[in-house]
């Protein structure tokens, strides 16, 4: 068994199309570079990380549901399911760890619907509109919160 603290990185819907969707405002960078970069920069803080990507906001819920006791911090970019899911804030309000919120884009730029984030409201912080260096931000900084706790 590793004694490694890990962090539970989710990718809501339609992440797994960076890099041909809407490249203008999400760029050119793929799932599997932001996975990259995720597993790098956890290797260099001594952590590691469980990379995840859904279109189904019932399996994200669960992964939070189990990641309560287990998972160091989540790093959650709950993508369209930002400004519409209570059922994922609600779950995200069970979980007893740091939260920290990412989005490649910078919300408020975007549709006025998609200004409200549900998310924010059980984050410990929120990061967005650095493209896929907000996940790097965010996992050094859930690395610093799991080895203070």
């Amino acid at each position: 068994m590793s004694d490694l603290k890990t962090i539970l990185v989710i990718n809501g819907p339609n992440l797994d199309m960076l890099g041909t969707r809407q490249p203008e405002v999400y760029g050119h960078d793929t799932l599997a570079d932001v996975e990259a970069l995720c597993r790098q920069t956890a290797e260099a803080q001594g952590i590691a990380v469980d990379f995840r990507q859904s279109d189904s906001e019932a399996e994200i819920m669960g992964w939070i549901k189990r990641a309560r006791g287990t998972a160091a911090g989540i790093l959650i970019n709950p993508a369209g399911f930002t400004s519409t899911s209570i059922a994922i804030l609600d779950a995200l309000l069970i979980y007893d760890g740091p939260i920290i919120e990412v989005h490649i884009s910078p919300l408020f730029r975007r549709d006025e619907f998609r200004h409200l984030s549900y998310v924010s409201k059980a984050a410990t912080a929120k990061i967005e509109g650095f493209g896929i260096q907000g996940y790097a931000f965010a996992l050094t900084r859930l690395a610093q919160l799991s080895r203070a706790a």
